[in-house]
């Protein structure tokens, strides 16, 4: 591992001038073509698709499946400066307990000016392209979260469905993109969402086609007929690039990076194979292709995703920053133990060669490693879009079971006690939800009144009204707002 203050900008021509412990592309960017436009160029993904792409194209094969970066936001403006202003070369620092190490990867050949709809719509009707990947969020399909299903009245979906020819949202453009292919005779592109969200890709699928309704049904028929919408699930912790990342990147590994990418060692790929038009290779380098991606997503949501809440509401309200740190509190993992292995895991089904208290196990050990720096505020962030994806299906399958929800109405009310926006020390929590204003309006109400929180049917629909649920609710906000959250966990674990 270098450790230098002399560092060199990264750039295709300073590559031969980086430390020898720093791993670079074998191939020339001459050498690449494009197959992929992805939406939504950020850390997740360019520490997951562009490493696998980068182990592929390392081994010689698949470089006519390059990555041309889209979006549709300003935060895609400043990853776009950011990228080309050091030749779309990404350095990716990946860290178990033990060990660290650096790559840069150069799958990325272009990165189409966002927000430009005539350049993404050609970008997007380009033969070559044969795959559209997406990071758009879990909040970013136009859900209505009181039914689940695509939301054609959200003002931006609304606006695209009026002026089809001058979309602004992915869905808009994704759609116009087909459209152009559809008239030059070139078959449709598949789409793959590459998003924490229940059947990612079924999600997708009606977001295109609900918009595609809008604009033209015979359109819409078309593209649930003719287009692929694969779904899969997704797994690395990549955290947010702070100046800190920057400074590690400098004085450790001796590259001046403006964007440098941070995650843990783990990482995973499970797609359904639904490729018309072709793919890469994927399986050679790691990524499992699957019938039914179901079980494996299950397991990751409800587990993986649905601990990182477990644990970010309690460590918060205790003032932890760090993810690790919230693991070496005795309390808290402790808690996230129990709850997962005596309310989750027993509900969840095995996949091949993997039992949910395996799994379990594996991720106890990622949330404990002190190198990935993730926060607690990341964790905590858009628990209005999260916990119905993460969290009530669990709590659904166990009243449908007629079993307890002790652990999981605890969850629910530390989420509560966030919301109110401040800590057991009386430190104020910034906002950290776009409805944070009428959540934390609910918390502080149901401070008195647990069921008003409950009330919220777009989040809780129907375990709201189940008795089970709504009685220890109430009891657990009682008890962490008289007792604070070091004795709530205490009785929670029975100590």
């Amino acid at each position: 591992m270098a450790t230098t203050s002399l560092a060199t900008p990264l750039s295709l021509a300073t590559l031969d001038k980086l430390p020898a412990d720093v791993a670079r592309p074998s191939y020339a960017r001459g050498d690449l073509t494009a197959g992929i436009v992805h939406f939504g160029v950020g850390n997740f993904h360019r520490a997951h698709l562009h490493v696998y792409l980068d182990r592929l194209m390392n081994a010689g094969r698949d470089r006519d499946w390059a990555v041309v970066g889209a979006g549709v936001t300003p935060y895609d403006v400043k990853m776009r400066t950011a990228l080309m202003g050091q030749d779309l070369l990404s350095t990716v620092v990946e860290q178990s307990a033990e060990a660290s190490n650096a790559r840069v990867t150069g799958v990325m050949t272009d990165f189409l000016p966002p927000m430009d709809g005539a350049a993404i719509i050609k970008g997007l009707a380009d033969p070559n392209v044969r795959i559209v990947t997406l990071t758009v969020t879990e909040g970013g399909y136009f859900v209505n979260p009181a039914t689940g299903g695509f939301d054609p009245e959200n003002p931006a979906i609304a606006a695209d469905a009026a002026n089809p020819d001058e979309p602004k949202t992915v869905f808009g453009l994704i759609l116009a993109g087909l459209k152009a292919r559809r008239a030059a005779g070139v078959p449709p592109f598949t789409v793959l969402s590459c998003d924490n969200v229940p059947h990612n890709g079924r999600v997708c699928r009606d977001a295109v086609a609900g918009l595609a309704a809008a604009q033209d049904p015979a359109f819409a028929a078309w593209v649930r007929e003719s287009v692929a919408f694969p779904n899969a699930m997704v797994d690395r912790i990549a955290t947010v690039t702070s100046d800190r990342e920057r400074q590690i990147a400098r004085e450790t590994w001796g590259i001046e990076d403006a964007w440098p990418v941070f995650c843990e060692d783990f990482i995973q790929w499970v797609i359904e194979d639904d490729f018309p038009q072709g793919r890469p290779a994927l399986e050679t380098v790691g990524a499992q292709f699957v019938e039914d991606v179901t079980p494996f997503e299950m397991m990751k949501l409800r587990i993986l995703n649905a601990g990182h809440a477990m644990i970010a509401y309690p460590s918060s309200l205790l003032d932890i920053h760090f993810v690790h740190e919230g693991m070496e509190h005795p309390l808290v993992r402790a808690y996230l133990r129990k709850i997962v292995l005596d309310e989750v895991a027993p509900i969840v089904a095995s996949v091949p060669g993997m039992e949910p208290a395996q799994y379990f196990e594996i991720i106890e050990r990622r949330f404990s490693n002190p190198k990935i720096a993730d926060t607690m505020r990341r964790l905590c962030f858009d628990g209005s879009n999260r916990q119905p994806k993460f969290i009530i299906p669990s709590i659904a399958d166990r009243l449908a079971k007629g079993l307890p929800v002790e652990g999981l109405a605890l969850e629910s009310a530390f989420w509560c006690r966030y919301c109110a926006g401040t800590t057991d020390s009386g430190a104020v929590i910034e906002p950290n939800d776009p409805g944070w204003s009428h959540l934390q309006a609910t918390a502080l109400k149901a401070k008195d009144d647990p069921a008003a929180w409950l009330e919220m049917r777009d989040i809780y629909g129907a375990t709201a009204d189940a008795p089970a649920f709504r009685d220890a609710f109430a009891r657990w906000l009682k008890a962490l707002w008289r007792d604070g959250t070091v004795a709530t966990l205490e009785r929670y674990l029975g100590r």
